[in-house]
């Protein structure tokens, strides 16, 4: 199984109930490869590279506070496995144009991102560095939200289309569909670090109060002796995924019946919001106290995942008959 993420930045709570709780559940049972892809990171940032590598140590420590373990699981950077870029390049000689075009994010993301130029190569090809990320490890398994499952069908069709040309190497992975709970925003809005309404996995236990104090909650409920819709306030769809049945109860009757406040309901989530969150964060603050354990996890992913990686492309360099 493989999987990974962009290191855009610390991760939030929507990483953690979108990937990271069933990556730790996945590890159990799977053969797990996690690469945190700093290339894929080029495809939009590529004007404004300062901040990757510090944003790459960033997702390391949040995948390992939150459960990820480097002896069950290879934990790597994707640029440390130069077999990704040369699979890429030998895929991209046989994938026809059109296929990448037709990915739908191609052209949602250029009109979400208009202010950034991504008529790039690069960018184009994005889909294609990810099949060649999956493929080297001849993944069998690739969890996958329902927005990434036209990703993993191209890389289906990839891999259909080089056995065809060149014999059977690449196995058609498949997606295993992870249906997470959306998390909004302290704003209402999905959770994202762009638009600045994400509460971190590494928030203090104050900066965390100061955004559960700031989120929206039902816009009707403008005093507090007037009853409150749970079902569309953000504070409570939070409390659905991190509180305690009792406090969902005690949270839902008493916003419909105004017999508590919107004050009282965050501070209740608050204290839900830090139990889950504490040990995660003693554990990131150990590892970040000892960076040099942090380069020894990523050493050993990357030399497992160049090891396994090479083995593939050996196979894959013999079957289109070129190289050594």
């Amino acid at each position: 199984m493989l999987s990974g993420m962009r290191p855009t930045g610390p991760l939030h709570l929507g990483h953690l109930v979108g990937a990271l709780d069933s990556w730790t559940k996945l590890q159990q049972t799977h053969d797990c490869f996690f690469v945190i892809v700093d290339w894929h990171a080029l495809t939009t940032e590529y004007a404004d590279t300062a901040r990757i590598r510090e944003y790459t140590r960033e997702v390391a420590l949040d995948w390992l506070a939150a459960g990820i373990e480097p002896d069950r699981s290879t934990v790597f950077v994707q640029s440390g496995v130069k077999e990704h870029a040369e699979l890429h390049l030998l895929l991209s000689m046989i994938v026809p144009t059109p296929w990448l075009e037709r990915v739908p994010s191609y052209k949602e993301q250029q009109e979400q991102l208009r202010d950034r130029d991504l008529n790039t190569y690069g960018f184009l090809g994005y889909p294609l560095l990810q099949a060649a990320d999956i493929l080297a490890y001849k993944a069998a398994t690739v969890p996958v939200g329902e927005d990434q499952v036209p990703h993993l069908e191209l890389c289906r069709e990839i891999a259909r289309r080089f056995n065809n040309l060149y014999g059977a190497v690449f196995p058609e992975p498949q997606a295993l569909l992870t249906r997470a709970p959306r998390l909004p925003g302290t704003d209402g809005r999905k959770m994202s670090k762009s638009y600045g309404n994400a509460i971190l996995l590494s928030d203090a236990p104050a900066e965390l109060a100061r955004k559960v104090e700031s989120m929206m909650t039902d816009p009707q409920r403008t005093h507090r002796h007037i009853p409150g819709r749970p079902e569309v306030c953000p504070v409570f769809s939070h409390h659905r995924v991190f509180s305690e049945p009792a406090v969902i109860e005690w949270a839902d009757r008493g916003c419909r019946s105004a017999g508590i406040g919107c004050r009282d309901c965050k501070g209740a989530l608050t204290a839900s919001l830090e139990a889950r969150l504490k040990p995660m964060r003693e554990r990131r603050a150990a590892l970040a106290d000892d960076p040099f354990a942090l380069d020894g996890i990523l050493s050993l992913g990357r030399d497992k995942a160049r090891g396994v990686a090479s083995e593939t492309l050996a196979e894959v360099r013999a079957a289109m008959r070129i190289g050594g």
